[in-house]
């Protein structure tokens, strides 16, 4: 009877074991070609919010490119924006029912949105744009201050301090830019009320797609601007814009508004909503750079604007990232 030969089962599992490596190899290389490169997508994101966030800033150009009246320029907005949502759902096959509990808050919402709107374009044509986009930013203070108290959230000290740095800077606008009074009221309440639609929006999104929800919240806005002018005007309130603010009123109704509102959501897929956030702070500083562009209006601001600009724009930008940086420490 002959013993096995210890240096024959070695070499087997030796040989054994370098086929599983060299297969286990091949594996990996067939995996690595059938997976594209997720940077990729997060890049063409980057680039698509990036150009939402441009066009959202020219909106205000727009707004004073067009010569008609604040609430007549939203109404055609809106019409234009629900007409070209509606066709979207239609042409895409998406089912848009909601209930009709559902129904009445959107449409109420909408009251806000339209408010939101008219006082924002009607801060443009009572000041520039700059003015109006800075007024605009303050957005985030607001939000910090309602959204505790709606959602019944603690105040978060970083968020006092960052409010009370919005508010010296818009106390210094307040002081150097006298003259547009009128224009920072008005772009001050259209940021209050933008707020608040934003707080309500983030409760709904959980429930419904946004393109839904902007479909009946522009109608909501829609219904409410035309009781408004029927009832202050009649028939006589709905002006006839000329035929060179046609082609301006069909592009903010179709690319600045319903298409750069499904664009700006469907970036969130593959970004984070804390990248989505200090992106879109841009559109301030966008929209000022084409206000320079189109109408030399940084010629017409004075020092104490630039300075209060740059508080409540560097607040902006450096709260987020702070905000990172605590969640971090206090996970650690």
């Amino acid at each position: 009877m002959t013993e096995p030969d210890p240096n024959h089962n070695s070499k087997a599992g030796i040989s054994g074991s370098k086929n599983s490596v060299l297969e286990s190899k091949k594996n990996v290389s067939k995996s690595k070609k059938g997976v594209s490169n997720p940077n990729s997508g997060v890049n063409k994101n980057l680039l698509i919010l990036h150009f939402t966030v441009f066009i959202w800033g020219f909106t205000g150009i727009l707004g004073q490119l067009i010569s008609i009246s604040a609430v007549n320029l939203v109404w055609y907005r809106v019409l234009i924006a629900t007409i070209s949502l509606f066709l979207y759902f239609k042409f895409n096959k998406t089912a848009f029912k909601i209930d009709l509990k559902t129904l009445v808050k959107l449409l109420l919402t909408g009251a806000l949105v339209g408010g939101h709107w008219i006082l924002f374009f009607a801060s443009i044509k009572l000041s520039t744009v700059p003015v109006t986009l800075v007024c605009l930013s303050s957005i985030t203070l607001f939000t910090a201050i309602f959204e505790p108290i709606i959602n019944k959230k603690r105040i978060s000290k970083m968020e006092i301090v960052a409010g009370l740095l919005i508010i010296s800077g818009i106390i210094l606008i307040f002081k150097f830019e006298t003259q547009y009074t009128k224009g920072i009221i008005a772009g001050l309440v259209s940021a209050v009320l933008a707020s608040l639609f934003a707080i309500i929006n983030g409760r709904q999104v959980k429930h419904h797609e946004a393109p839904v929800i902007a479909f009946y919240e522009l109608s909501g806005a829609l219904l409410w601007i035309t009781i408004y002018l029927f009832a202050t005007s009649g028939t006589a309130g709905f002006r006839i814009p000329k035929t060179a603010d046609l082609g301006y009123l069909l592009l903010l109704g179709t690319v600045c508004t319903s298409l750069a509102y499904v664009a700006g959501v469907s970036v969130m897929r593959e970004l984070s909503a804390f990248r989505v956030a200090l992106i879109t702070n841009l559109e301030p500083v966008y929209g000022i750079i084409m206000a320079f562009l189109f109408f030399g209006d940084m010629n017409k601001m004075s020092i104490g604007f630039w300075v209060g600009s740059v508080i409540i724009l560097s607040t902006i930008f450096l709260f987020p990232v702070a905000q990172k940086q605590v969640a971090k420490r206090r996970n650690r």
